[in-house]
């Protein structure tokens, strides 16, 4: 019997054929289905280990049985990779298999029939109202001495003010372009993932914070020609999420928060919980989110039944009586 490797093993080369059909499906994803680059650039890697599993284990890519898949996928169990990562991995793999299907490059899925990783859906924990009142407040007592501080503070604190208000993940805030933040009437276009649009309000103190961002960013020559509400000299022309996290992190620090609640969509999050806490429907949150699905948004159902609950326990005309 041939020996198995471990998934994780010193990466080695792709073989040609596998990654240009790995490059081809990436293609396709960027041009049908308006994939972000960064779901597109995980599964560029996800199929590329794959496929190094695959080689080391006498395989390559279109010549794969549902077997040494699952072996793969039980592989990544034993190095006790986190169940959500793994099942992006699957993603990958039963989307990359459809489309050798459809190009009739296979006949037949051989990921079809692997499982699903099982995932605990988690309820985040989101800073709370008074954390966040202190971290923007944080953010209009930054150092503006000199004009370069100026220009940072006044755009952390649009950026945050815009996050906590709109429930915009970072991806889409920081690449927003400038001709979708219409401070007329106090919406943001944003495009989500798959190239979903979506109409998202802002509230009065983001509304601000917006106009005296664009007032500064339009009268600078340079970022005035930029087609990003938050130009930078970045690759990609805009502040990279990675910069506003590292940003967003020292902020938290200087509140006193440090870095407990503040993931990747920490304050999204935080919007979305609040907004429910305080009598947002489900589906109106899923829409200012982005959700495909409402099953995504369901994990704030919890709060909506202890709303319930103590609805029954105050509002309900018997329940001053006590139980016999």
């Amino acid at each position: 019997m041939p020996k198995k490797h471990r998934a994780s093993d010193a990466k080695d080369p792709v073989h040609s054929e596998d990654q240009k059909r790995i490059d081809l499906f990436i293609d396709m994803l960027s041009a049908e289905r308006g994939v972000s680059v960064n779901t597109s650039s995980a599964y560029r890697r996800d199929l590329q280990q794959l496929a190094r599993y695959l080689r080391r284990n006498g395989s390559l890519l279109d010549k794969a049985s549902d077997r040494l898949i699952g072996d793969y996928m039980s592989e990544l169990h034993r190095q006790a990779m986190a169940p959500s990562t793994a099942a992006r991995h699957l993603s990958a793999i039963r989307h990359f298999y459809k489309f050798l299907v459809r190009e009739a490059i296979l006949s037949v899925n051989p990921a079809l029939k692997i499982s699903r990783p099982k995932q605990a859906r988690s309820v985040p924990v989101p800073l709370s109202t008074r954390d966040v009142d202190w971290l923007i407040g944080c953010a209009y007592n930054l150092s503006d001495d000199t004009p370069n501080q100026h220009l940072a503070k006044i755009r952390m604190i649009c950026m945050i003010e815009m996050l906590y208000a709109s429930g915009l993940r970072v991806s889409e805030l920081v690449s927003l372009p400038r001709g979708d933040a219409d401070i007329s009437q106090s919406m943001l276009r944003v495009r989500g993932k798959g190239g979903r649009e979506r109409m998202v309000p802002l509230n009065p103190p983001a509304e601000a914070a917006l106009s005296v961002w664009l007032d500064l960013r339009d009268c600078d020559p340079v970022m005035k020609k930029s087609l990003y509400l938050f130009p930078s000299r970045s690759r990609q022309g805009f502040l990279t999420r990675q910069r506003f996290w590292q940003l967003l992190v020292d902020l938290a620090k200087q509140a006193g928060l440090g870095d407990r609640a503040l993931s990747p969509h920490g304050l999204r999050h935080a919007f979305a919980t609040h907004l429910v806490e305080y009598g947002a429907d489900l589906r109106s949150v899923q829409q200012m989110l982005g959700h495909a699905d409402i099953s995504t948004t369901q994990i704030y159902t919890h709060i909506l039944e202890t709303r319930k609950k103590q609805l029954i326990e105050t509002a309900h005309p018997l329940s001053h009586l006590k139980s016999v």
